[in-house]
């Protein structure tokens, strides 16, 4: 059994959305119980899996009380989080999609920086390489490759007042540092202080919820700690929610993210708003114009 604080105080939340990935979720979960740092629970919610995959997380909660398992009704990722943010205690808070895995040191170097720094989020990035060689191995029909886990001592990393400098959509911007730059809105890319966030929704039924749930974050980020470190394993998976979805649906989901994220920004500071459009309503308007010249 693993340790478990009986107090209502938890350092650190990981909310787990998970549907249909039976074939993932071993892994998913037990890259939170390798972590380094042990203060933590995991909010598993199986969003009405018709796998083995609300078994399997009910095992993990069984064996180890950190583990709470919510199963409901089929809503969708957006829905799953919503729904996983309601049960959280945890001060800070770690997205993990069930697909996907941890490096051992993740919730460590995270909350020793967010302490450190007195920041809002810890920003780190994905194992590029990790991913892309089993892009290449699906397509060559060879397994999987084994992840390699270099582990880290005193990392660099920068502090920021003002995130609008760092982050953009684009995947080469060129009016900023790369090597420090929050490239695109994945929510998993960040640890975040539970209080600047937790009242944020994910707007139900539609793919790229990241981007208008993303942009309201930004905007209460007061100080933002870039470690630039590759903390988060992104698996290429074929069935994931956004690769498997169709154009159509596509299209409408970002002309919903981008309704919505205006409504946001209307009232937004004139500064913090031209930096938003510049770095991520222009792409995201490209890619909905990519989308519809499609249909």
């Amino acid at each position: 059994m693993g340790t478990y604080r009986k107090t209502s105080r938890i350092m650190i939340s990981v909310v787990v959305p998970i549907y249909n990935v039976e074939k993932y979720l071993h892994r998913a979960l037990d890259s939170i119980l390798n972590q380094t740092h042990k203060d933590w629970e995991a909010i598993l919610v199986d969003d009405g899996s018709t796998d083995n995959s609300g078994n399997i997380a009910d095992e993990y909660a069984k064996n180890d009380r950190r583990f709470k398992v919510i199963h409901k009704p089929n809503g969708g990722r957006s829905d799953a989080r919503n729904a996983g943010m309601k049960h959280i205690r945890g001060e800070f808070l770690i997205f993990l999609d069930a697909d996907d895995f941890l490096h051992p040191q993740l919730m460590a170097l995270c909350l020793e920086a967010i302490m450190r720094d007195n920041s809002d989020i810890v920003a780190f990035t994905y194992d590029r390489a990790y991913r892309t060689h089993n892009i290449i191995r699906h397509f060559l029909g060879l397994p999987d490759s084994t992840p390699h886990y270099k582990f880290y001592v005193n990392p660099k990393y920068i502090v920021t007042d003002n995130i609008f400098d760092y982050a953009t959509e684009y995947s080469h911007p060129k009016d900023i540092d790369k090597r420090w730059t929050i490239k695109h809105c994945q929510v998993w890319r960040c640890m975040y202080k539970t209080y600047a966030v937790s009242n944020i929704e994910f707007i139900k039924n539609i793919d790229y919820e990241d981007f208008p749930w993303w942009s309201e974050a930004l905007l209460r980020i007061k100080r933002c700690t870039i470690l630039n470190l590759p903390l988060y394993f992104y698996y290429p998976n074929p069935r994931s929610y956004i690769l498997s979805a169709n154009q159509a649906h596509k299209a409408e989901s970002i002309r919903k993210g981008i309704e919505a994220s205006k409504l946001v920004y209307s009232n937004a500071p004139a500064e913090k708003r031209q930096a938003w459009e510049q770095h991520f309503l222009k792409p995201f308007e490209q890619k909905l114009k990519q989308k519809e010249d499609k249909l």
